[in-house]
């Protein structure tokens, strides 16, 4: 049997089979499959490099060939399932996941991915601004009017900034700036890179900066988490909060990795 990643992740619609992904989204505590191969490698197949596992090629749990566009990405899916255990923990394989997610889900659904992400030109963290206290507005500027000055500079997207939670209206000239550039990624891996980098920091601008070699994602996600930091400067950290942002890191980083390691 080729499809050898079958065995763990299962069908489509499998019910009777652990799912350690949906085991996470509902909350219970994940069956975990045992490791069933002893080497992860990859080799070259159409389209890039796909991953193999004791020499079999390997499939995306929708039963499409997991095959990576370059081979320092490849090298990478590889030494995350070289990694595991003596059992395959999704949660420690954020670059499989993404790979999954961009194969199985987005290239596809290149439009409606797009679309979903346009909608956050219109709600960008980056325009959100506190009132108070000072140091929090001063950190908040440093941190983010570089990269909305950028924003205008390259895609001509000037927004509107807003005290506060208090919705607020942006420019359609600037939603229609941020659209285009949007538009123009069409590789499903690198959109689904930009997803994931919008959804974890609430910030589309953010995300093209990334993308665009604006911000190295150190930069980026210190950006996005600028309230936290003031936060745990003035009440000290919280073990279970740092602990989340960990996961979201993660997943953060590995995206930033994937588009580095694209052409």
């Amino acid at each position: 049997m080729s499809d050898v990643t079958r065995d763990w992740l299962g069908e489509p619609g499998d019910e009777g089979k652990p799912d350690p992904m949906r085991a996470a989204r509902t909350g219970a505590k994940p069956a975990l499959p045992r490791r069933f191969y002893k080497e992860a490698g990859f080799a070259p197949a159409e389209g890039g490099f796909r991953l193999t596992l004791d020499g079999r090629s390997a499939n995306t749990p929708a039963r499409n060939p997991l095959v990576l566009p370059t081979e320092a990405l490849a090298g990478a899916v590889a030494a995350e399932w070289g990694a595991q255990d003596t059992s395959i923990d999704p949660a420690t394989m954020p670059l499989t996941r993404l790979a999954n997610t961009a194969i199985d889900g987005v290239a596809t659904r290149i439009d409606a991915v797009a679309d979903d992400l346009c909608a956050y030109a219109q709600t960008d963290l980056l325009a959100y601004r506190a009132a108070e206290p000072d140091r929090l507005v001063t950190a908040q500027a440093k941190a983010w009017d570089p990269v909305l000055d950028w924003a205008y500079e390259t895609f001509g997207a000037k927004l509107i900034l807003s005290e506060g939670v208090m919705p607020v209206t942006q420019p359609p000239q600037a939603i229609q700036a941020l659209t285009e550039a949007v538009r123009r990624v069409d590789d499903p891996f690198r959109l689904a890179a930009l997803h994931t980098l919008t959804t974890l920091t609430g910030s589309l601008i953010l995300a093209l900066a990334v993308l665009h070699g604006r911000l190295d994602p150190g930069a980026a996600w210190e950006a996005a988490h600028v309230d936290e930091t003031y936060q745990a400067a003035v009440w000290g950290r919280d073990e279970e909060a740092e602990a989340r942002l960990a996961v979201r890191r993660a997943e953060f980083d590995a995206a930033a990795k994937t588009i580095s390691s694209l052409p």
